[in-house]
């Protein structure tokens, strides 16, 4: 019988280099919301691999930033955070890299000297990655650098027989029937946000944030049929709450119907979702509002 394992790897990159897309193609499933938009992700999710001997662990963090406000603040403290728990680090880069930033110095530089690091260039279909990879070789020693595709699936095998070497002997943590460790509500909002940042443009996505204000199962209320949700969308600004809820409601209703068709995908339960716009001037700055919308 093969040897168990079973580790923690954490994938740190810029933003919008791919990381949330390679975690749904290794898992085979939307575990994580992904958007053509930086900065998707804003909490370190973790979503894991299973196969037959091995269990691996993914958090998928959000791409550093220069932090402009409380929430960058909060966004950078859980990539030090997913760091401190990991066995191994995956360093995703953009196979079409042909400069560096300062993006790139600071993630060599908070990644701990003592934990392993794979570089895999993502949308390694679209662009040669030997000349990214060269750039990226002057910042640290890597264990392996290995070409991807997340959206053709080049490479992912060979990408995980690289892991396997990196994580610890050791029985899964985890049920094999779960794909991340969080909550329905959890996955809810962020299924809403991922709505918003689909049908929203330029800044906006970015000022808005989900609250649920309300949810109510079947699994948890027997006597209901359906799974009842009533959220918020909170803007920073009036402006951006008329765009949020668009002309004569429309775009509120589009983000609507299109998050309830994606939980009931998610929970497999009938889905009744009350979705409201409300302003909380700055949010993103007010550390109040921050630790009741969960970034704190």
């Amino acid at each position: 019988m093969a040897q168990k394992k079973c580790g923690v790897i954490a994938i740190i990159g810029r933003p919008n280099v791919g990381k949330s897309s390679l975690i749904n193609a290794l898992l085979k499933a939307q575990a994580v919301i992904i958007s053509p938009k930086p900065q998707t992700t804003r909490n370190a999710v973790r979503c894991i691999y299973n196969d037959e001997n091995s269990q691996i662990i993914f958090t998928d963090t959000p791409g550093l930033n220069i932090s402009r406000n409380k929430l960058g603040d909060f966004l950078n403290d859980s990539i030090l955070e997913a760091l401190d728990d990991s066995d191994a680090v995956l360093w995703l880069i953009d196979a079409g890299t042909r400069t560096l930033s300062p993006l790139d110095s600071e993630i060599a530089r908070i990644i701990p000297q003592s934990l392993p690091v794979v570089l895999a260039a993502n949308k390694s279909d679209k662009s040669d990655p030997s000349e990214a990879f060269t750039l990226y070789e002057g910042l640290r020693e890597f264990r392996a650098e290995i070409p991807i595709s997340a959206k053709t699936k080049k490479g992912l095998d060979e990408l995980i027989a690289e892991i396997m070497q990196l994580i610890p002997e050791g029985e899964a943590i985890y049920d094999p029937e779960i794909l991340m460790d969080t909550t329905e509500k959890f996955m809810a909002a962020e299924i809403i946000r991922g709505k918003v940042l689909m049908f929203l443009r330029d800044e906006v996505p970015h000022c808005t944030a989900v609250e649920i204000d309300e949810y109510k199962s079947p699994d948890e209320y027997p006597d209901r049929k359906k799974l009842y949700i009533r959220a918020s969308l909170i803007t920073e600004t009036d402006g951006q709450k008329k765009i949020v809820i668009g002309e004569k409601g429309g775009m509120i209703k589009r983000i609507g119907s299109e998050s309830r068709k994606a939980i009931e995908e998610v929970t497999g339960f009938p889905v009744y979702l009350e979705l409201w716009a409300k302003v909380i001037p700055n949010w993103r700055k007010n550390n109040t509002a921050l630790r009741r919308l969960g970034y704190s």
